[in-house]
């Protein structure tokens, strides 16, 4: 009978890595042997790690959804601790994760520990931009809320910045520790949790931050909005997240773009698309017009004859390119035939019908090339 190896971590079939992989570590840490002195909690563990083996490896899962077992799936470990692919993807990085939180640091050394001490989190601010902001370039200020470094302590969290050797560790950042694992008997030298690995610590703690090093401020940040950003844009700013412990960096700050629609143009890459409408007169006869662009109005020729949909390009009036130069702005031409005439309008318009205007012949268009496409 096939197990059911989604039932034995509690999650559902459709659970993406990350949420097996978070149950597998609740469920190894409830039942591990050595935390629970339950008759079942050794055969419970043992069931947990091989639904894990299994759903934790992406090839051997696809395999079980679609056959109901995992072929070529080893139980065990095959010796020593170069073997951990009886627990499919549950490699070293796992491990670490499970002895942290079962014992409170890595197995090995602290050095691995002090490099995955938290840098600050990174944040993230929408910001709406008009038509011409994008196309030119600005500069904008945002106002964030985030954790900033304690001016009162330097970061440190020590009142007045006094710091002392730590009591716990020596000043190393490093003790020692022996105990019995699924492994065998283990010594594991990990971080000082007093002092964070830091080797020292407070004397009195810092009042204005409670000895965190942080403290929570509004930030105004100026942004620079780089010519011819479109929406989706996302700008980083280096370090204007928020502050991390102690001795790491900063987090970053992304700006994410979102540009207004104009009235009257669009976009399309660093060209500008524009309809003008002209007269029945100025398209016959052929005229000048104004034409707004970017860059101010210009003028523009219609020549005599212009039909309808002609699209007339404007060199260089489009958006700026980021090494230099401009798209162009494309002007199509819409012919506006008015809707109410005036008496003596209509009887100019039948005497130039009598004066031998030109038959119009059906043209093809959509449909007919679609007719012609498929027929």
């Amino acid at each position: 009978m096939t197990k059911d190896y989604y039932k034995a971590l509690g999650v559902k079939k459709e659970a993406s890595e990350d949420e097996i992989k978070s149950a597998y570590k609740s469920l190894a840490k409830k039942y591990h042997p050595d935390l629970n002195k339950e008759k079942d909690a050794a055969e419970k563990f043992k069931e947990i790690n091989e639904a894990y083996s299994v759903l934790g490896d992406k090839a051997k899962r696809q395999n079980y959804d679609r056959f109901g077992s995992e072929e070529g799936n080893q139980q065990g470990f095959n010796g020593g601790f170069s073997g951990f692919e009886g627990f499919g993807n549950f490699g070293m990085d796992d491990a670490f994760d499970i002895f942290e939180s079962f014992f409170g640091g890595s197995p090995f050394s602290s050095s691995r520990r002090q490099r995955r001490q938290r840098k600050g989190a990174d944040l993230s601010y929408s910001m709406d931009l008009s038509f011409e902001e994008a196309a030119f370039g600005a500069e904008k200020k945002v106002e964030i809320e985030k954790y900033d470094t304690c001016e009162a302590c330097e970061g440190t969290g020590a009142e007045g910045g006094d710091l002392e050797t730590c009591k716990t560790c020596g000043g190393s950042g490093m003790v020692k520790r022996v105990f019995r694992t699924p492994f065998g008997i283990m010594s594991q030298t990990l971080s000082c949790p007093n002092c964070n690995g830091e080797g020292n610590s407070a004397k009195t703690k810092c009042r204005k931050c409670h000895g965190t090093g942080k403290v929570k401020k509004t930030k105004v940040i100026a942004v620079k909005i780089p010519a011819g950003v479109e929406t989706g844009s996302t700008l980083r700013l280096a370090h204007e997240g928020e502050a991390g412990d102690r001795g790491t960096s900063a987090g970053n700050l992304y700006i994410e773009l979102n540009v207004k629609p104009h009235k009257l143009f669009e976009r399309e890459g660093n060209d500008i698309l524009l309809e003008m409408p002209v007269t029945f007169a100025q398209a016959a006869l052929g005229d000048e017009v104004k034409v707004p662009t970017l860059h101010g109005d210009v003028t523009m020729k219609i020549p005599a004859g212009t039909q309808t949909d002609t699209v007339f390009k404007l060199n260089a009036k489009g958006v700026p390119y980021p090494d230099g130069g401009n798209g162009d702005e494309l002007v199509k031409v819409v012919v506006k035939v008015p809707e109410k005439l005036s008496k003596r309008q209509k009887e100019l318009i039948a005497e130039l019908a009598g004066e031998g205007e030109e038959k119009l012949k059906p043209r093809k268009g959509l449909f007919g090339k679609m007719k012609e496409a498929f027929g």
